[in-house]
């Protein structure tokens, strides 16, 4: 009784097959979680090779600091908790930024593999040139007196030292100076090395030094120089230029990139001179990312946000063979196929590692509409309606590939999409007597000729 009831209510069944599709946004979630997992293990082999490599460097400087006895009121409480203050002689720091910078940098990418993931590194030559004014110090207020010139430093600010591959020297008024590791303080930069020149009375102090770099993925500069010029260029086809600024010119090819930044101190948040820890550089970088080609995880998950469009419209299309065929599916063959629509994802994640996205995609593709199909003709016994659905699942997957490949227009062309298979499904319905639908025992809109098996 309650079989027939459900073969002759297609209100209830269009309500099963709704939730059915609501349910199978279950396992779909799964899925979004192993990407994300798969994602974060490629990030910690990313990270694990970085880590002997060189890790993601940012240059800043360099920096000329020069300390000075500063005295400063200091307070304490004794056992009785009575708060008394003093005057306490300190070491402080000036820090001079140059007045010009430029810096070209030339980048060597190398791809290295942790298993099944794509790790990518590079060898830089950076080449640092710039000049220092002294007369900027008349924009604090320092004692003469208090200067420490003999204890004065350039630091430069490399974030990952182990990047390092040779010795560095720098060209200080004509006069070469070998580099020291640690800082002369940590008020504005958080680590890197030093150079001890004489810094002399000389107002106007040229430099030049030369850095072998190793790192990973980014590669990032500080506008410390009153005007900053910087420039980059590198075999790798898809860089992705980050940070506070974007270059003034850039020209990217499938083979290679260059590009030029040009930052003035008027554009950045601290002066050319200051003491202390009053500002902060880091803020203020900019740089290029090497990125892959192609991230095969972020685009397994933009084709996992379409997986209820998918269950849905593939759920219709059935739903549709249905009341044309008038033979009813069982909620479990229903059941077994959004299992179907759900598995391609899984496969196309676990293909993608292995080979290209798009030989993966079109692969898994072919094999659930294959299986999709291949079920439907056993289930319904009918060629039309199966080369129906094998028709609706070919364009559904096609579409789907030309949205993936169409990233800015990608909600354009779903809307579009959307709206035309909407138009299309209430043309193909229109006619149809919803009404009078229930009664199965009419002849079916699409059906074949069967050969005569009565016998006579």
């Amino acid at each position: 009784m309650l079989t027939r009831f459900f073969k002759n209510s297609v209100g209830l069944r269009m309500i099963i097959i709704a939730v059915l599709t609501l349910l199978m946004l279950i396992p779909v979630s799964f899925v979004e979680s192993l990407i994300n997992e798969r994602e974060t293990r490629r990030a910690e082999a990313i990270t694990e090779v970085s880590a002997k490599w060189g890790d993601s460097q940012t240059i800043t400087g360099p920096i000329l600091e020069i300390p000075y006895r500063n005295v400063v009121r200091q307070e304490r409480t004794n056992d009785k908790g009575v708060v008394s203050s003093f005057m306490e002689e300190v070491t402080d720091y000036i820090h001079i930024l140059p007045e010009s910078l430029v810096v070209t940098t030339v980048l060597t990418p190398e791809v290295r593999y942790r298993g099944i993931y794509q790790v990518i590194l590079y060898r830089s030559k950076i080449v640092i040139k710039g000049t220092f004014l002294m007369s900027g110090m008349t924009d604090i207020s320092v004692d003469p007196d208090a200067i420490l010139w003999d204890e004065a430093a350039v630091s430069l600010g490399i974030s990952d030292l182990k990047g390092i591959k040779e010795s560095i020297n720098v060209s200080y008024n004509g006069k070469k100076y070998a580099a020291n590791p640690g800082l002369l303080s940590t008020q504005a930069l958080e680590q890197g090395i030093t150079f001890r020149p004489k810094i002399g009375d000389k107002d106007k102090a040229d430099f030049t030094l030369e850095l072998d770099l190793n790192g990973s993925t980014t590669l990032a500069f500080a506008p410390v120089g009153r005007e900053t010029n910087v420039s980059v260029e590198a075999a790798w086809g898809n860089p992705s230029f980050i940070g506070a600024y974007l270059p003034e010119s850039r020209d990217v090819t499938p083979q290679k990139f260059t590009a030029a930044w040009k930052v003035l101190h008027l554009n950045r948040n601290y002066p050319q001179v200051w003491t202390g820890n009053a500002y902060v550089i880091k803020e203020s970088t900019f740089g290029v990312k090497l990125i892959p080609a192609i991230d095969e995880y972020q685009k397994t998950m933009r084709t996992a946000k379409y997986a209820i469009m998918f269950l849905s419209l593939t759920f219709l299309a059935f739903f549709m063979v249905e009341v044309l065929t008038r033979r009813v599916i069982h909620p479990i063959q229903y059941v077994l196929i959004g299992l179907a629509l759900v598995i391609f994802y899984t496969l196309l994640l676990s293909l993608s590692e292995q080979f290209s996205f798009n030989k993966a995609y079109w692969t898994t593709s072919i094999a659930t509409i294959a299986l999709i199909t291949l079920y439907t003709r056993s289930v319904l016994a009918n060629n039309r309606a199966t080369l129906i659905i094998f028709g609706i699942l070919t364009v559904l997957y096609g579409f789907l590939f030309v949205i993936l490949q169409l990233q800015d227009y990608a909600l354009l062309l779903g809307s579009i999409g959307l709206f035309v298979i909407l138009a299309v499904v209430m043309y193909v319905t229109r006619k149809i007597d919803w009404f009078a639908i229930a009664k199965m025992d009419t002849e079916p809109v699409i059906d074949e000729q069967t050969p005569n098996t009565e016998q006579p």
